[in-house]
């Protein structure tokens, strides 16, 4: 009887464990299942026929006749649109996804040096303060660093010069500000105020209108002469949002140095714009990159095809680049980890530098090198765009796929 009754003991708690067993795997399972079908794309671009894909645990697969009736049949057409279902283990639905079937686009790599001349639509409030003696007038208005002032008294406002004589030539009367906010437009009323210190009529507002710096080309469309560099935003260094651009162009750059990287300290390069003629013009400034047209594309640049971002795998590849001169070069690098999630914008990729020859000039990756194409396989994967302050060897990169979407190229 006892031995009967410990048996009974002993069996239940065989199955309480492997119920509370299942029960975390199910926990797991939805959890896995909940991530992914928030992070996961819903469409995917593939060259040619089949489906993409996502790696050990992930599968795109066609949806049943039965869920999808008639239109379950797969088209001939290979630049029409597929649905498929993103699945975990091939066995359990994620979400529904949009199947693109397209060729790959040919691209001119880049990886040549360019300086970047950037005009901002309105005036960018970089920061606001007291005028000495006179109180805070922009606080008092509701302004913050960030905001683009657009107009003053009606005036569209291209200058920060400008905007600096109204404010001086005003005696102290309201001027009446059109302000753009995160993407909404406001009005209010801004009242100068004597600075004492400075004997003239000031607004405590520290205003910009343009920016400059170095950066590097990511490709060139052959067919429309369109380019795309950088990868990611040209931001104001003090707010870290995004330009909004009114105009900008492109010239022409030779490296002139470096500053190595290291630990907790980014490099960069050093560079001089080589004449005052523009080699293209800035069409967007987004997060993806900057976006515009070339004045003149070489014929005897040679084009290659892109990956898809679900065609990209871990492992060695190169980056075009350029440290000296303005001639790129190729270096070796190893792809150590890659995202599809839409959530990771501009950083996709993570990479690592081997390439001895950078190591030793560089540290690895340096500020100037953002833009430069990423290398697989004989196609284009994408562009670096940070590099780690912690280890300069290593950085991310975006997916070439997210720039040619941010670009136009692909819709």
């Amino acid at each position: 009887m006892l031995s009967e009754r410990n048996g009974y003991f002993k069996m239940n708690r065989f199955t309480k464990r492997v119920a509370g067993i299942l029960a975390l795997l199910c926990t797991a399972i939805m959890s896995a299942v909940g991530y992914f079908g928030a992070s996961l794309p819903d469409s995917y671009y593939v060259s040619g026929e089949g489906y993409p894909y996502l790696g050990r645990f992930l599968a795109v697969t066609a949806p049943s006749a039965e869920a999808y009736g008639e239109a379950a049949a797969a088209s001939l057409d290979t630049s029409a649109a597929d649905r498929g279902t993103v699945s975990l283990f091939g066995l359990i639905p994620i979400k529904d996804a949009e199947i693109k079937h397209t060729d790959a686009p040919l691209l001119i790599p880049g990886g040549s040096p360019i300086g970047i001349k950037l005009l901002t639509d309105g005036v960018i409030v970089v920061s606001t303060q007291e005028v000495a003696g006179g109180g805070a007038p922009a606080d008092e208005a509701g302004i913050k660093a960030g905001d683009c002032i657009l107009e003053a008294n009606g005036e569209e406002l291209s200058s920060s010069d400008r905007l600096a004589e109204i404010i001086m030539s005003s005696h102290g009367e309201k001027i009446s500000l059109r302000v753009r906010r995160d993407g909404k437009i406001f009005e209010t009323d801004v009242t100068p105020r004597f600075s004492e210190a400075e004997g003239t009529f000031k607004a405590g507002l520290w205003i910009k209108d343009s920016s400059a710096g170095v950066g590097t080309l990511t490709y060139i469309d052959p067919q429309t002469g369109g380019f795309g560099a950088l990868g990611h935003p040209i931001s104001d260094a003090d707010t870290q949002k995004i330009l909004p651009l009114g105009s900008g162009e492109i010239v022409d750059v030779t490296i002139t140095g470096c500053e190595a990287g290291s630990e907790g300290c980014p490099g960069e390069l050093y560079g001089t714009f080589l004449s005052g003629l523009a080699a293209g013009n800035i069409s967007r400034n987004c997060e993806q990159g900057i976006f515009g047209t070339l004045n003149y594309v070489s014929r005897r640049a040679q084009a290659m095809p892109i990956a898809f971002k679900t065609e990209v795998k871990t492992g060695p590849a190169s980056i075009l680049t350029t440290i000296d001169g303005s001639a790129p070069k190729e270096y070796d690098i190893v792809i150590e980890k890659l995202s599809l999630s839409d959530a990771a914008s501009t950083k996709n990729i993570i990479i690592r530098v081997t390439d001895p020859e950078l190591l030793s000039l560089t540290g690895g990756i340096v500020q100037g090198m953002s833009g430069s194409p990423i290398i697989q396989d004989g196609r284009i994967v994408g562009a670096v765009t940070h590099v780690f302050v912690s280890d300069p060897a290593m950085g991310y990169g975006i997916f070439i796929e997210n720039m040619l979407k941010a670009g136009g190229s692909l819709k």
